[in-house]
């Protein structure tokens, strides 16, 4: 059953809205943009990798993607988690071409690439901490101890992998490319036959990983040594993406362009939840959209499609999801 399905990812559209709103010549802007384009590759892996998870059985597994729960001031984002009343596994994807080296004495993970090597993080590494933290999280709330596995799944068809170095022999059962992934599943529903968790502590599971789901955009901020102040602020036209847009005739008129917007706002409102907060007052909208009039500010929230609490000043609005 899918339990939360496959969305672009938060982290994706975060750093988006800051290649949007940060000056290029930013300190770590190069390097934004870079993990931006490795994210967008591995999502559209993650997207062809879902082809194989459809031949699950819908009332065996759980199935939630891009899970983005908290770890102190870290992010612990997983690409995908399945879980059964058996065991659970956490599945890191990677999309990547040419020839994939895992150097287990080393704990190193090489690509190989038009005759070009790169080092990248030990995709196994994080999957034993993602694979730790679960442990304890099923712990800490009392659940039976279901036996959790991980594996790396290689999505990039064309791509070719090695396990070389003295735990070899350990990681290999680890890695398999996308086609294989459900002769790596029969191998753990082999393994793992007796259930553990009854369907009342599945459901209560998943309920719980949802809830604790959440919006990484401190952790990236903090990754980058970016505060908010650095951050551009005004609305952007949508049709050539320059910035302020002025209001001109009750509309949002682009000096750049000549173009004029009704909505343009609403995506600044997007930006503001994904990297300022979950919460936004007339005021802070009037100042995040370069808006001068309370009036006009109120009737943009009131006819966006978001949640109000509080009287008078102290009114907030909060969209019902994120990304929003």
């Amino acid at each position: 059953m899918l339990i939360k399905e496959r969305k672009i990812p938060l982290v994706i559209l975060i750093l988006e809205a800051l290649c949007r709103r940060l000056p290029l010549n930013y300190p770590n802007y190069q390097e934004i943009k870079e993990e931006l384009g490795r994210r967008r590759a591995g999502y559209q892996g993650e997207v062809a990798f879902d082809y194989y998870l459809r031949y699950l059985p819908n009332d065996q597994y759980m199935i939630l993607h891009d899970l983005n729960l908290p770890d102190g001031e870290y992010n612990c984002q997983n690409d995908t988690i399945l879980i059964t009343r058996e065991y659970a596994l956490i599945i890191e994807v990677k999309n990547m071409a040419g020839k994939l080296i895992f150097d287990t004495e080393n704990e190193q993970f090489i690509q190989i690439n038009n005759e070009k090597e790169k080092g990248y993080p030990y995709p196994i590494a994080q999957a034993e901490r993602h694979q730790e933290y679960l442990r304890k999280l099923l712990a800490a709330h009392k659940f039976p101890p279901l036996p959790i596995e991980h594996i790396v799944v290689i999505s990039n068809k064309n791509a070719t992998y090695v396990v070389t170095g003295k735990n070899a022999h350990k990681v290999k059962p680890r890695v398999c490319k996308a086609d294989v992934f459900l002769n790596k599943i029969r191998f753990f529903e082999n393994q793992f036959t007796i259930p553990v968790l009854d369907s009342k502590d599945l459901r209560k599971l998943c309920r719980l990983l949802m809830k604790m789901n959440t919006v990484p955009t401190n952790y990236i901020l903090r990754k980058y040594g970016i505060n908010k102040s650095d951050l551009f602020t005004g609305v952007f036209c949508p049709y050539c993406n320059k910035f302020p847009l002025e209001r001109k005739n009750s509309k949002w008129f682009c000096p750049t362009c000549n173009i004029y917007s009704k909505d343009a706002h609403s995506n600044a409102l997007r930006d503001y939840f994904l990297l300022i907060d979950s919460k936004i007052t007339n005021e802070q909208f009037r100042d995040f959209c370069h808006i001068t009039s309370p009036y006009t500010a109120k009737r943009f929230l009131q006819s966006a499609n978001i949640i109000s609490s509080g009287v008078n000043k102290g009114r907030s609005y909060s969209p019902k999801t994120i990304p929003w």
